[in-house]
């Protein structure tokens, strides 16, 4: 039986990796395997915008692929979390009646909701600001370079 609390949790904490992914559809799920990709790359560009400076022009084309996936992933544990019991126990638990208590928004849900509201926002609007003003100023330097 798949709860949906635990679930809305998982993909809120460890949907990145995609460990919600695994807990609902199983090992063999591909896109749980998939989803640690852009999460890595995004970690490798933060790390190379520490070592190499803001200017390096990989780190802030690598950056918004962690803030994107997490974003996602926020969505996702918003979506899992306002499901009605009835279709998540269709969905996640055939074999269980329809108002199963697993199904049942509790208070803990809320929270992965109400949290995931909020983080995923704020990555996902810190992403979307970040990689604008990269792409503007490097489009303010490239003019600079033709106007010399």
């Amino acid at each position: 039986m798949k709860n949906k609390t635990l679930a809305a949790w998982l993909t809120f904490l460890g949907g990145p990796v995609g460990l919600h992914r695994f807990y609902l559809f199983g090992w063999g799920d591909w896109l749980g395997w998939l989803l640690p990709l852009p999460t890595a790359l995004g970690a490798y560009g933060i790390a190379r915008a520490l070592n190499f400076g803001q200017d390096d022009g990989w780190s802030w084309v690598l950056i918004p692929m962690i803030g994107f996936t997490v974003s996602g992933c926020a969505l996702n544990a918003i979506v899992y979390g306002l499901r009605t019991p009835e279709q998540w126990n269709t969905r996640f638990n055939p074999q269980a009646p329809q108002d199963a208590p697993e199904g049942q928004t509790q208070w803990l849900t809320i929270g992965a909701v109400v949290l995931s509201l909020l983080l995923g926002t704020t990555v996902l609007m810190s992403s979307i600001v970040f990689s604008f003003q990269r792409y503007f100023e490097y489009q303010i330097e490239e003019a600079r370079l033709i106007s010399q």
